[in-house]
């Protein structure tokens, strides 16, 4: 197997790593349109399009992936990537296909998925030594698999520690962010035990509305049910994090997300809202997810750049903001995170697969023809708003 990375440029240190996996897609939309094939995909390039996003092209090599290619890969699916400017380690091997999978969607959300060739998964083994010191990953995986991950990753450090084969970034002594999606097929009540306990080594995990109700024999999830809310208190009671001051943050598609912590709720609405004539920007919610948890990953690491410095300028001015940002205590950029990946979400639903990344005349950076942070402004000024006028709908108010 051949590995080469499609950009030498380096930088001061990975801030942002993810070990789901390249996929060429074919979606499948139920008759409601036709069908595509061939679309850029994974959980690996959705999520590292989020982080992009926040991460910007200041910060994008900072963004740091593994990209498989099969005897199949197309040649505008290597441009797109590296129009992306991350730090991307192409692996070759021409003795097999690219990993693809069929994603089927029905009216209710729920989606269907299965692969149509060999997958070929990665490993944290498979990562370098500059991914190994990433201050953040992004996992989508069983629940054992996960707690395997934290454990190895982990325990490599130690060892290049030990070795001297640190970086000399600073902040290698600092527990990294460890984001889990749990991964849909195994969201069953046989697995819940193990689910409580891969929460326990993660920061934040992150299973969408569907997903959690199957986990716990229920249609979905909701935050108005009295089930929902009897079954929030008991994955936070049960510990999310080392120290128990972790995040359950749930996706809950078009109504957006909903993130909890020990005595902290934060509502967040999806980026893009219908119309007054119920018109809605959103094509393909594909990846969105995925881009949602890469951003939010990213943001975690972005205090003091311009996507916070854009949420901070309009939301310091509410009293009720600020007061329930102090309360997030360690983890006061989650909030702010979550913000960022909402947008970076509503970037990835306008079109079938990745969106377009171009330059603007002013040599801004564009995607989909809009400024990241441009829509980090908009949106938080609808959200000054809301907050303002409801403050309980979307903060745990005392």
């Amino acid at each position: 197997m051949k590995s080469t990375e499609i950009d030498n440029t380096r930088h001061n240190g990975v801030e942002f790593c993810t070990l789901g996996m390249f996929i060429l897609d074919d979606i499948d939309f139920g008759g409601s349109k036709p069908g595509v094939k061939n679309v850029l995909g994974g959980a690996a390039s959705f999520a590292v399009v989020g982080a992009r996003l926040v991460a910007g092209s200041a910060h994008g090599r900072a963004v740091s992936w593994i990209v498989d290619v099969g005897s199949d890969f197309p040649p505008d699916t290597l441009a797109a990537i590296q129009s992306w400017g991350t730090d991307c380690v192409i692996r070759e091997d021409h003795s097999r296909l690219t990993t693809r999978a069929w994603n089927g969607y029905h009216p209710n959300e729920k989606r269907d998925f299965k692969y149509l060739t060999p997958k070929l998964r990665l490993e944290p083994e498979m990562l370098s030594e500059a991914q190994v010191w990433s201050r953040t990953f992004h996992m989508v995986c069983s629940a054992s698999r996960c707690i395997s991950i934290v454990r190895h990753i982990m325990n490599r450090r130690d060892e290049l520690l030990k070795a001297g084969r640190a970086p000399s970034t600073g902040g290698i002594t600092t527990r990294p962010i460890f984001v889990w999606e749990p991964v849909p097929d195994l969201c069953t009540p046989q697995e819940q035990e193990k689910f409580f306990a891969a929460n326990r080594v993660v920061d934040v995990v992150s299973p969408n509305h569907l997903e959690l109700g199957m986990m716990f024999d229920q249609p979905s999830w909701s935050e108005e049910a009295d089930e929902g809310q009897h079954l929030v208190r008991r994955i936070i009671e049960s510990g999310i994090g080392p120290n128990g001051d972790g995040s359950l943050v749930i996706r809950a598609g078009k109504e957006g997300s909903y993130a909890f912590s020990r005595a902290q709720k934060l509502w967040l609405p999806a980026y893009h809202q219908p119309g007054d004539s119920g018109a809605t920007a959103v094509v393909d919610p594909t990846g969105a997810g995925n881009s949602f948890l890469g951003a939010l990953a990213q943001g975690m690491v972005s205090a003091g750049r311009e996507s916070f410095n854009v949420i901070e300028s309009t939301m310091s001015h509410s009293d009720t903001w600020r007061k329930a940002l102090s309360s997030w205590g360690p983890r006061k950029d989650l909030p702010m995170a979550l913000i960022c990946a909402t947008v970076a979400a509503g970037f990835v639903v306008e079109q079938i697969g990745v969106p377009d990344i171009s330059a603007g005349v002013n040599g801004k950076e564009l995607w989909n023809q809009d400024e990241f942070t441009e829509r980090v402004r908009l949106y938080t000024q609808r959200l000054f708003k809301t907050v303002e006028e409801s403050p309980q709908r979307h903060l745990l108010i005392n």
